[in-house]
């Protein structure tokens, strides 16, 4: 009985010795493996110090190319001044293209701007003046504008000549709305609200305008009413002694 009971307590203590051990070596594992990996990593920190100050690091071009693809495909200048000549001349024909295609652009652009013929063939007008008998007044048409053409007397000429400039609204002499003393060329719009004013009426012998009562003279004036300004004068000049050309 007595070695029954010693054979067990053996046991017993066997176990907790192996119950012991499995605990306490992971533990002691786990340190020497810690330890080793920092020895490791000193090792090759000091080994790459020692090669990076020892030894320079190899340039691009010393480590070559694995498909000699440099070599293969790139352009010697001094070798091959054929291939820099074209590429050159494509260069400049494709530039050449853009310029030329830029020109033709703007040219239509502004040709689009200008007037066409037709517009230009009514900018301008030609008329007659050896039917106009003295002291009468016609009425043409000029772009859309109705335009007085009056054939002036001497008498009528030195009544206007004569006039003060103190008398005078919108002062300007006789001579300088004339280029032939003869004939008068003035728009008959009315400077006040853009009426029509009738011809050979009004206080003055020239143009009334019976909206807001507007008188002119012969030399196309303002002498009276509420207009603030002239008739106004349009570009013309004499092609002929008897012909004008407006606009």
């Amino acid at each position: 009985q007595l070695s029954i009971r010693s054979f067990g307590v053996f046991n017993i203590a066997t176990m907790n010795a192996l119950r012991l051990a499995s605990r306490v070596a992971p533990r002691a594992v786990g340190r020497v493996g810690l330890q080793s990996q920092i020895q490791s990593t000193a090792f090759r920190s000091t080994s790459v110090a020692k090669f990076s100050t020892a030894e320079k690091a190899p340039e691009l071009h010393e480590l070559g190319s694995v498909d000699h693809g440099y070599h293969a495909d790139r352009i010697d200048k001094v070798a091959e001044p054929e291939r820099r000549a074209f590429t050159y001349l494509m260069l400049s024909g494709v530039r050449f293209a853009y310029a030329s295609t830029a020109r033709v652009l703007v040219v239509k652009f502004v040709s689009s701007m200008t007037a066409s013929a037709d517009v230009l063939a009514l900018a301008s007008a030609e008329f007659d003046l050896s039917e106009i008998p003295v002291g009468s007044t016609i009425t043409v048409k000029w772009r859309g504008k109705p335009v007085f053409i009056r054939h002036r007397s001497q008498a009528e000429i030195d009544t206007e000549m004569a006039v003060p400039m103190s008398h005078l609204r919108d002062q300007e002499g006789d001579d300088e709305r004339t280029i032939n003393p003869n004939y008068l060329v003035a728009l008959g719009i009315c400077t006040h609200l853009g009426c029509v004013p009738i011809s050979n009426a009004g206080e003055f012998g020239g143009w009334f305008c019976p909206c807001h009562g507007s008188h002119y003279d012969v030399s196309g004036r303002i002498r009276k009413g509420p207009a603030p300004l002239n008739l106004e004068v349009p570009p013309y000049k004499f092609t002929e002694e008897q012909k004008i050309l407006i606009g």
